[in-house]
């Protein structure tokens, strides 16, 4: 068999098939073909990996990427260059202008974008640095009807429903764009991605609405709402909605990760289902950067490096449904990130302004999409 491409004598770490050596990964016609050794001898195009480390595309499983359309947009490719082969932008766009972001930013798009949808009708559209107005506030704005409607009408681009409750999303409201969110989500069998920030509501008042398969976002955010207890414990809330299947998931931000809390929550071995950025305009620039800047805190927090890349690829491409993403099986979507694991001297910031001196940090340097390279550094 002659391949399109052969990614050679990298450091293969696919933990969906507990592949974790040195080996060549092949692609042709778009998918991975194979991962073994002396793949490059049948290769049209070949990419010394050497000394690099190659995984599956890395999916960040948290953006904002409605570049244009929205204050917190920020533009794809950007995140792509820094080694994400799918975006999953989680309600920048709802009912109301979903399909300016299908037409004008998801098909013209080089790298996968995946979105959940609003429950609300415009979205996420009122947050700047001067402007900040929960979409959930205002309940006149809830459009479980249209919701459902578009739901059904993209459920290929689509990969549930996000709605955003505490008292900066939502003021006053309290659970009620929960509780409206959950019967659309009901409604068109989809999962929910519920965000959270200070209370109303609290923590046990979200977990107990969601079930097997949502997704809890900034899910070792600090105090309030943390799900560590003040004795250095796991919420029992938490402990309940994980033995339930309810999926967590980091989304950094800019103000939704704390070290103290990701140090109690590792302790416990209670490590996060997904890693994800939640980059848009207002952290980009810190203190979430990228996705590889989140993926390298939970290493320098000590957590292990075939972990940390699982939850970037196969348990994120679990939560949304795709099992052709997230693993090199062959079949699988021909999309690969291939990293460099420095050593150094590195200053890591959460989002309450403590830091962190760690001694590792890994850096992009390469992406390959549909069996193509993309992108190199």
């Amino acid at each position: 068999m002659s391949f399109d491409l052969v990614l050679r004598d990298g450091h293969v770490i696919d933990p969906s098939q507990s592949i974790d050596r040195v080996t060549d990964v092949a692609f042709l016609g778009g998918k991975v073909v194979a991962v073994g050794d002396h793949l490059s001898e049948n290769a049209r195009v070949v990419e010394d990996a050497s000394g690099r480390i190659v995984t599956p595309g890395l999916i960040d499983l948290h953006t904002h990427v409605y570049w244009g359309g929205t204050s917190l947009g920020v533009d794809p490719l950007v995140l792509a260059r820094g080694g994400c082969t799918t975006l999953v932008d989680t309600g920048s766009a709802g009912p109301g202008n979903y399909s300016g972001f299908l037409e004008h930013v998801i098909k013209p798009s080089p790298v996968r974008i995946i979105a959940y949808l609003n429950v609300s009708f415009a979205g996420i559209y009122g947050f700047s640095k001067r402007v900040m107005v929960g979409e959930s506030g205002d309940l006149r704005l809830m459009a479980p009807i249209d919701a459902a409607e578009v739901a059904e009408a993209n459920r290929d681009t689509l990969a549930g429903i996000k709605v955003r409750v505490g008292f900066h999303a939502s003021g006053n409201s309290g659970i009620v764009p929960l509780d409206i969110g959950r019967q659309v989500a009901d409604r068109v069998n989809m999962p929910m991605m519920v965000h959270i920030d200070h209370p109303p509501p609290t923590l046990p008042e979200v977990l107990e609405r969601l079930r097997e398969g949502d997704v809890l976002t900034h899910c070792f955010r600090p105090f309030p709402n943390t799900p560590a207890t003040s004795d250095g414990k796991v919420h029992p809330a938490v402990l309940d909605a994980r033995q339930r299947g309810v999926i967590f998931d980091i989304g950094h931000g800019m103000g939704s990760f704390s070290f103290q809390t990701a140090r109690i929550m590792l302790d416990n071995g209670f490590l996060p289902d997904c890693i994800s950025s939640d980059v848009h305009a207002l952290c980009i620039d810190g203190p979430a950067f990228d996705l590889l800047t989140t993926l390298s805190k939970f290493l320098c927090l000590g957590m292990p490096l075939t972990e940390v890349i699982k939850a970037a690829t196969e348990n994120p491409a679990r939560a949304l449904r795709r099992p052709e993403l997230g693993s090199f099986r062959p079949g699988s979507a021909g999309d690969a990130s291939i990293l460099e694991l420095q050593d150094g001297t590195f200053d890591y910031v959460d989002s309450v302004g403590e830091h962190l001196s760690g001694t590792m940090r890994l850096a992009a340097r390469g992406v390959v999409i549909n069996g193509q390279m993309w992108h190199e550094a």
